[in-house]
């Protein structure tokens, strides 16, 4: 039950992750998201069958340290957006801050009211926490495909097109090396940033 309730959790994080995208890309200018039915929580119009559900599912049963998902990218055209410099930059906040919100709200409960993080509704919540800090946290590593790249780019002078172009074809072995050499690290952060706003410390 625990482990349904962990993927529902990352499930409805990453889709409020997406339709954030979309949300700011919409308020810029940009109506694709809009139009292809994407601003909305409705899972079935996110769902990735093996980011959403296969990918989180084996990770849990094979008990790994990482824990991850996707939903299916928001559709976005920066040719739309009335702020040509920084709109991308702003897109691509708009995800992990949501997340971000989203744990420090229920971080906030569980300090408010001083809920136990290791039963009833303060383990709920802490999990809710803890994934939307891995999802913040992890995508703001300036790595493509991650938002972190797109923030990276948006601050590139134009004539590091180099590091870009090579970011972008390499990204993904660089990301899968991460992954399995520095998530220790990223865990820290985020078990760091946990104790920060809830007062007490947990990790998945």
């Amino acid at each position: 039950m625990e482990y349904v309730f962990i993927i529902l959790v990352l499930l409805f994080s990453v889709i409020i992750h997406e339709v954030a995208h979309g949300t700011v890309a919409y308020y810029l200018g940009d109506p694709t998201a809009k139009y292809a039915g994407r601003l909305s929580l409705n899972p079935l119009k996110h769902l990735d069958p093996i980011g959403s559900l296969l990918l989180p599912l084996l990770l849990i049963v094979i008990r790994s340290p990482i824990l991850f998902g996707y939903a299916k990218p928001v559709p976005i055209n920066p040719y739309n957006f009335r702020d040509r410099k920084y709109g991308t930059l702003k897109v691509a906040l708009a995800g992990p801050a949501s997340n971000f919100s989203i744990a420090v709200f229920f971080g906030i409960l569980i300090r408010v009211f001083s809920l136990p993080i290791n039963s009833g509704l303060g383990l709920m919540f802490s999990f809710i926490v803890w994934i939307n800090l891995l999802l913040a946290v992890f995508n703001l590593v300036p790595i493509p495909p991650l938002d972190g790249s797109h923030i990276l780019f948006a601050i590139l002078p134009d004539s590091m097109w180099e590091l870009k172009t090579a970011l972008r074809q390499f990204g993904i072995f660089i990301l899968f090396f991460i992954i399995f050499f520095f998530y220790p690290w990223i865990a820290l952060i985020i078990r760091w940033l946990f104790l920060i706003i809830t007062g007490s410390s947990f990790s998945i």
